[in-house]
């Protein structure tokens, strides 16, 4: 690290007095006793304010400090709205699916317990394991995303603040559940965007005519260029990609069934789409500005790159509230996820009650609080952690969502569609340098391929993820016609 732009010691203690001022306040509002109801589903009885607040802070996780602005960099504005399309699309989604599953199973908690019914417990298993795992990588890339800025900011070791993040969010989510997650995102929210608006003003102010579509196009013309193919590439990448892992995000699913009526889930859910757009759009949208100014900066970085420096440490202490804020709404929503999936679904597979299966959550989560400090620690690149998860997600978004509208389902069918969508994902999906992968170099040369190809290798395994299982679907309605 070349440069601090604030002092370790006062970076250290902004962390912690902001972490200790949302875990007082959440725990202030604890009650005596919390219900098992209540710990997952807040007792089914959300209203709108609560529940739009709540779906946009833990949507707006920390990565939306990192990877927009960063896949802005190299992918354009294609990217840059595709990317803020795939946040906000998945509610809209949930806005025709959420109804479905509260009637289908109106005293649900998860959507595994949806597929359960629907595909058997075979293809029920593989399904919570691959969500539990999206869950997981999404909590190693929020606590990374956190300790990447502070070791940015002030130097601090990328260990330090993980640990320091993750012991903060853990001593009120384990008590509280939902409920309390729900009444700490309403804080963090107005946190956010408070600080959210500030930064951006400075960055404009110091920026002022980088932000205009002229200067982008005048030093980085290939970025807003319709000729330049991964505007396109990026753009479907990055919306088929956000939108079908959100659809797996089982925070958003305790939600639907945390709202009061159907009335209430479908106004929060269209009011958080117009919240998440604007936002990730302007993120991506400040890579593209950073990158004009300086095409040396560090992707990762290129938000912050427009308005911080060692001669203003205020700024550094607003975007750390910033950031502390969206990662504590998201990781709090995180873990209870994976809480609810273990005492509801854990219950179907090793027949326990579910008070001691709530018991046995809280163990699982410091498990894997620790699983999430050593990966942190490692300061992985999020965006590429991201786009990981996100291939598991889309290999299996149309297996299981088609069972909405399907009466009878072949679940042979839908576990093989799933598993060769993983495969032929998996052996195209690049290396973290986006520049290889299986196929093109393990098991071929680079020459037995058309550079169009080599080159979107990140958009050709999504799309092959995605249109394994719609092959097979065809081509089973066909056999099936034929008979």
């Amino acid at each position: 690290m070349s440069e601090s732009f604030i002092s370790q010691p006062i970076a250290l203690i902004t962390l912690i007095l902001t972490g200790l001022v949302f875990a007082y306040v959440s725990l202030k509002q604890l009650r005596a006793k919390i219900s098992l109801n209540n710990y997952l589903v807040s007792d089914r009885n959300e209203g709108t304010l609560a529940l739009t607040l709540s779906l946009s802070a833990s949507a707006l996780g920390a990565w939306i400090l990192f990877s927009p602005a960063s896949a802005a960099t190299w992918g354009g504005i294609g990217t840059v709205i595709g990317y803020a399309l795939g946040a906000a699309c998945p509610l809209i989604l949930i806005y025709f699916f959420g109804p479905k599953l509260r009637k289908e199973m109106p005293a649900g908690v998860t959507l595994t317990q949806f597929v359960r019914k629907k595909f058997g417990h075979n293809f029920f298993k593989f399904t919570l394991v691959l969500i539990i795992f999206y869950l997981i990588i999404f909590l190693c890339a929020e606590v990374t995303a956190i300790a990447l800025l502070l070791n940015f900011l002030a130097d601090l070791p990328l260990w330090l603040t993980a640990g320091i993040t993750l012991l903060l969010c853990l001593s009120y989510v384990l008590k509280g559940g939902l409920k309390l997650s729900i009444l700490t995102d309403k804080y963090q929210f107005v946190i956010f965007t408070l600080v959210f608006l500030i930064c951006y003003f400075f960055a404009i102010k110091f920026n002022a005519s980088g932000f205009s579509l002229n200067f982008i196009e005048t030093k980085a013309p290939q970025l807003l260029s319709k000729d330049y193919l991964p505007n396109y590439f990026g753009a479907i990448t990055f919306f088929v990609a956000v939108a079908a892992t959100n659809l797996f995000h089982q925070g958003n699913w305790q939600r639907v069934y945390a709202a009061k009526n159907n009335n209430v889930l479908k106004r929060s859910l269209i009011y958080s789409a117009l919240i998440i757009f604007p936002i990730v759009f302007l993120m991506g949208y400040s890579g593209l500005v950073s990158v004009s100014i300086d095409n040396t900066t560090n992707p990762d970085l290129s938000f912050f790159r427009l308005f911080i420096n060692p001669n203003n440490p205020l700024l550094s202490i607003l975007v750390i509230i910033f950031a502390l804020s969206l990662t504590l709404s998201t990781i709090d929503t995180l873990i209870n996820a994976i809480s609810s999936l273990v005492v509801i679904d854990g219950k179907t597979i090793i027949k326990e009650r579910s008070d001691k299966l709530l018991k046995t959550s809280k163990y699982l989560i410091l498990l894997i609080a620790v699983i999430v400090f050593v990966i942190a620690s490692k300061g992985l690149s999020i965006l590429y952690l991201f786009l990981l998860a996100d291939l598991l997600c889309c290999c299996a978004v149309v297996p299981i969502f088609s069972g909405f509208f399907k009466k009878k389902i072949n679940y042979q069918l839908s576990l093989y569609s799933l598993i060769f969508s993983l495969l032929g994902g998996l052996l195209i999906f690049p290396s973290p340098d986006f520049s290889k992968s299986i196929l093109t170099n393990l098991l071929f040369t680079p020459d037995s391929f058309s550079g169009l190809f080599t080159t979107n290798l990140l958009f050709f395994s999504f799309m092959v993820g995605l249109l394994i299982p719609v092959i097979f679907n065809l081509l089973y309605s066909l056999r099936i016609s034929l008979r």
